[in-house]
C-alpha cells in the first residue's frame, strides 16, 4: 500500500512539476513558490523511496511518526498549491493550451492532495509499535504544524522584493518570517528524534523558549508591516486604488497591495497560534509542576 501511494505520489508532482515548467511563469512570485513546493515534495518522496528500498529506515528512529508528520506536511503543501496555484495565476490566462496546461497541473496537485492525505490516514492505521513516539498526534505536534503551515503561505507573498527592500525594517520582518519557520521546522524534527534522552533541559521548557520567543518576534512584524506599507507617514499605501498595479486586471499579476494585505493578516493568525501554543505548553508545565510531590 505504501509503495503504491508513493509511487502515485511521485508520479503526480512529477507531471505537475513539468507542466508548471513548461509555462512561462517565473516572473509570478506565487507561481515560482508553487513550482519549488512540488519539487520539494517530489524530492522527499524519492528519498523515502530510496531508503525503503534499500531497508535502511530501521538506522532512523521514529521512521513511523517521520513518515506521517512527512504525509501530513506534504498533503498541506499541495493543497496550498492546490488553491493559490489557480486563484493567483490561472484565472489570469487567457483561453489558450497554456491554460489548459496550468489546469492540469492543478489537478495533478489536488491528486497529490489525496495521494498524501490518504498515506497519512493508513500510516494512522498502524499498530502502535516502536515506530512511534506519540508527539505526532499530540496538540502540541498540530499547533506547530499550523504555525509553519502559516508561515509557508506567507514566504511566496514576501517572494516579491518590491514590498520590502526600500525600509531595513521590512526587511527584518521578512527574516522574522524565515526564522520563526525554520525554528519550527527545527523543533518537529528534534522531537521525532527524541532529542530528551540527547540533552539536559526538558522539551516543555525548550518549547516554551522557543514559542516566547517566536511571539516577540511576531509582535514586532505585526507593528511594522502594516506600518510602513499601509501608513502614508512612513510611505506605505493606505488605500487599494492608490496603487497602480490594482487599478487594472493585469494578466498574470496579483497586484502588491493585495500581498501586502495578505501578509498582515497571516502575520495576525500565526501570531494567535503562537500565542495558543504558548498558553498550551505553560498550562503543560504548570500541570507537570503541581503533580510532582512537594518537600516535606
Amino acid at each position: 500500500m505504501g509503495y503504491f501511494l508513493r509511487t502515485l505520489q511521485l508520479l503526480s508532482t512529477c507531471v505537475a512539476i513539468s507542466l508548471v515548467g513548461s509555462l512561462d511563469s517565473w516572473t509570478v512570485p506565487t507561481s515560482t513558490s508553487s513550482f519549488v513546493i512540488l519539487c520539494f515534495c517530489c524530492l522527499m518522496t524519492l528519498i523515502i523511496l530510496i531508503i525503503e528500498s534499500l531497508a535502511l529506515q530501521y538506522h532512523f528512529f521514529s521512521w513511523g511518526d517521520f513518515l506521517l508528520c512527512h504525509a501530513c506536511y506534504l498533503a498541506l503543501f499541495c493543497l496550498l498549491v492546490s488553491i493559490i496555484y489557480p486563484t493567483t495565476y490561472v484565472q489570469f490566462l487567457p483561453c489558450n493550451p497554456s491554460r489548459d496546461h496550468a489546469i492540469a497541473a492543478t489537478a495533478f496537485c489536488f491528486i497529490s492532495t489525496v495521494s498524501y492525505a490518504t498515506e497519512a490516514i493508513w500510516i494512522l492505521g498502524w499498530p502502535q509499535t516502536g515506530d512511534f513516539t506519540g508527539y505526532i498526534g499530540s496538540l502540541s505536534f498540530l499547533l506547530k504544524m499550523l504555525e509553519t503551515l502559516v508561515a509557508c503561505v506567507i514566504l511566496p507573498f514576501i517572494s516579491n522584493p518590491y514590498l520590502y527592500m526600500d525600509h531595513p525594517l521590512l526587511v527584518s520582518c521578512v527574516a522574522v518570517y524565515s526564522i520563526c519557520f525554520i525554528l519550527g521546522i527545527v523543533t518537529i524534527l528534534l522531537n521525532l528524534a527524541n532529542y530528551e534522552n540527547w540533552w539536559p533541559i526538558s522539551s516543555s521548557m525548550f518549547h516554551l523558549v522557543l514559542s516566547q520567543l517566536s511571539i516577540l518576534l511576531y509582535i514586532g512584524a505585526l507593528v511594522l508591516w502594516p506600518l510602513y506599507q499601509f501608513d502614508e507617514k512612513f510611505g506605505g499605501q493606505p488605500e487599494r486604488s492608490r496603487d497602480v498595479s490594482c487599478q487594472h486586471r493585469l494578466t498574470n499579476y496579483v497586484c502588491v497591495w493585495d500581498q501586502r494585505l495578505a501578509v498582515a493578516i497571516l502575520t495576525a493568525i500565526n501570531l494567535l497560534i503562537y500565542v495558543a501554543d504558548l498558553v498550551y505548553l505553560a498550562h503543560h508545565i504548570s500541570v507537570g509542576t503541581e503533580d510532582q510531590p512537594g518537600d516535606s
